[in-house]
């Protein structure tokens, strides 16, 4: 994780300093936050415009780790803009904004999700009891962006509020992305469906 760039691009309100996105910038000197203008009442547009910008300006390989709606308007972006510079996607519990009158009023502008095919390799993490994300529609999400699927078990948002400071094993996951190289290696072969594993160990 050292070479290149890692973008990091956080959910709704931003990403505190305790929170893992905030934590993995501090250590690693390549990683760099996709920052906005105003993190309460996020622009689906301005965020897509800083994901291009920040995505041109860093030097290659370059990888994506999103977190809550950061994946959702890394799919917005992907549907929107070029995207062969990326090697890789780490996804960690998007949320399902179906409709309208269910969605907050300051996410409407994310709304419909993007449903197509990702065109880079993207692991997609996701809990068991996260609030804002049913697992099986997770699931379905992930196949849907073509994303391997991890099933992080009983781990709610995976944020602060969870208990997901460090997160070791999620910073395990981006070590394997990064390691993989992506789609375009010999012999890959994405996996849909990963087993649970335990982000304390």
């Amino acid at each position: 994780m050292n070479t290149g760039t890692v973008l990091t691009i956080p959910g709704w309100n931003g990403s505190g300093p305790e929170h893992w996105q905030s934590i993995w910038e501090a250590r690693y000197v390549n990683f760099r936050r996709v920052e906005q203008r105003d993190w309460h009442r996020p622009s689906r547009e301005e965020w897509i415009d800083s994901i291009e910008r920040m995505v041109q300006q860093a030097s290659p390989p370059v990888y994506l780790v999103a977190h809550s709606l950061g994946c959702v308007a890394v799919a917005h972006w992907a549907a929107d803009r070029y995207a062969a510079r990326i090697a890789g996607a780490l996804l960690v519990a998007p949320p399902w904004l179906s409709a309208p009158d269910t969605c907050p009023e300051e996410l409407r502008g994310f709304l419909p999700i993007p449903i197509g095919r990702l065109p880079f390799h993207s692991l997609l993490v996701a809990s068991e009891n996260d609030p804002y994300l049913p697992i099986e529609i997770a699931v379905r999400l992930a196949r849907s962006w073509g994303s391997e699927f991890v099933n992080a078990g009983r781990q709610g948002h995976i944020n602060i509020a969870s208990g997901h400071g460090p997160w070791p094993a999620g910073e395990r996951l981006l070590e394997g992305l990064c390691e993989a190289g992506g789609p375009d290696r010999p012999g890959y072969t994405p996996e849909p469906v990963r087993a649970p594993f335990s982000p304390a160990s």
